[in-house]
């Protein structure tokens, strides 16, 4: 017999999406917001020739400033205001998570300090992603200034002016997407990011079937790497949809005259428990030296410097550099977010706490290493997958050569659709809820 949330999702159509005005408002604010992004991305910062910027940056759009021009949605291509995008804020959030588990005042904060403590230490990456924003503008600000013919008036005012520019971009993309999170729908810096994507993919397209239109001999070739996409596609759907669930026994007690309890549930674990934020941390942290040194090799530089040209070149798409430290950022982000976000200890109090217990463990200790050991299997199962996911595309980057068809975007839209489909199936199953809880209320005051 179908439990009684299941009944209530078997039901769910639209014209219980008409009833769910709440949802419809969210829905409404989450496009609004998604739109001023797109509109941003368009917006130049001052002081840029951006035809001549837009033909230096084709000799770079296939090394690591492609990679920052997906997830921005094409504003840097065009050098907008919002060309910073939402990495400095992830890269905030990166490093303030590292501390808040290696920093004892912000480990005391993050566990013990509840919602005030959380608060804070949202508060400190605030902080750092203006200082990491300032960084790194400035690095674009002196790289285009050392350009050729790209700023009209290069000095000290142009500088300046591009440091808040796109440091105020930023601070407005990280507010937006907090905005997003709390009264849209979906964690608001990943739709961002999956604005961006998604935006160009239909440009992405076009070039493909232009350049197999041009060149017949690649329709195969480009062919065989749709199919690869849909086969990345679907093993994404199925690796985010596989769970083990662990059997909770709750034993039987009796409360009065009645017995109650002596029901069976589940405690369910993501293969994936990370999600998509592995790649997207660990793109982030390659974007992060990268975006003051990626015009370095227009600047004049000192003797002892000329190998940061060097190091920076083996940063770019199918490099061995930079396949290597983006496999094993994502496998370090997979296993250190899973701390981040599931406590089996957590877990095992609550169970105990409630009467529950896993068959054959004694409940307490126990059944918080037993959690933790299901746990680190699944977690390497979950970073093999991403893994697999985000490089082996990138060996066979697209007869185009382009970042939209990649593993990590394909990864990024995928998941971050399933999120927001999932999200709105639960805003309508609490609204289904509701509505029980209301007719319920007129019967009982009827009677």
């Amino acid at each position: 017999m179908a439990s009684a949330a299941e009944q209530l999702a078997a039901n769910m159509n639209f014209a219980a999406f008409q009833k769910a005005t709440d949802l419809q408002k969210r829905i409404v604010f989450t496009l609004v917001a998604m739109l001023i992004f797109r509109v941003g991305t368009y917006v130049p910062i001052p002081g840029v020739n951006i035809a001549a910027f837009t033909q230096a940056f084709e000799g770079q759009s296939k090394g690591i400033l492609g990679m920052f021009n997906m997830f921005s949605g094409g504003a840097v291509q065009r050098m907008a205001i919002f060309s910073l995008n939402v990495m400095p804020y992830i890269s905030a959030s990166i490093i303030v998570q590292l501390l808040g588990s290696a920093y004892p005042p912000w480990e005391k904060l993050r566990k013990e300090g509840g919602e005030a403590g959380r608060k804070q230490l949202n508060q400190y990456t605030r902080y750092l992603t203006v200082a990491l924003a300032l960084f790194q503008s400035f690095g674009i600000a002196v790289g285009l200034s050392n350009a050729q013919h790209v700023v009209d008036d290069p000095g000290i005012f142009f500088i300046v002016s591009t440091m808040i520019t796109l440091t105020g971009g930023t601070i407005f993309l990280m507010w937006l997407g907090e905005q997003v999170t709390s009264r849209g729908i979906g964690n608001g810096s990943s739709l961002i990011i999956f604005a961006g994507i998604v935006a160009r993919l239909p440009a992405a397209l076009w070039d493909m079937l232009q350049e197999a239109r041009l060149d017949p001999s690649k329709t195969t070739a480009i062919f065989g790497y749709m199919i690869l996409a849909m086969a990345v596609i679907l093993c994404i759907v199925f690796m985010e949809r596989a769970q083990r669930r662990l059997l909770v026994v709750y034993p039987k007690r009796q409360v009065g005259n009645r017995m109650t309890g002596g029901e069976n549930s589940f405690l369910p674990l993501k293969i994936n428990v990370s999600g998509v934020i592995p790649p997207i941390f660990a793109s982030s942290l390659l974007l992060l030296p990268a975006t003051a040194m990626g015009f370095l090799a227009t600047a004049k530089l000192p003797a002892w410097a000329q190998w940061l040209p060097v190091v920076v070149g083996q940063l770019t798409h199918g490099k061995p550099l930079f396949m290597v430290l983006y496999g094993v950022l994502i496998l370090f982000f997979c296993f250190f977010y899973t701390s981040v976000v599931f406590n089996p200890e957590d877990t095992a109090e609550n169970l105990r706490k409630y009467g529950g217990n896993l068959p054959g463990i004694r409940p307490g200790r126990r059944t918080a290493e037993y959690i933790d050991y299901v746990l680190t299997r699944l977690t390497v199962i979950g970073a093999i997958y991403i893994s697999v996911v985000c490089l082996v595309p990138e060996f066979l980057a697209g007869p185009s050569g382009s970042y939209m068809f990649g593993g990590t975007s394909i990864l990024i839209v995928v998941s971050v659709m399933m999120d927001i489909v999932a999200q709105i199936q639960a805003q309508l199953l609490a609204h289904q809820y509701e509505g029980l809880i209301k007719k319920s209320r007129l019967r009982g005051g009827r009677r």
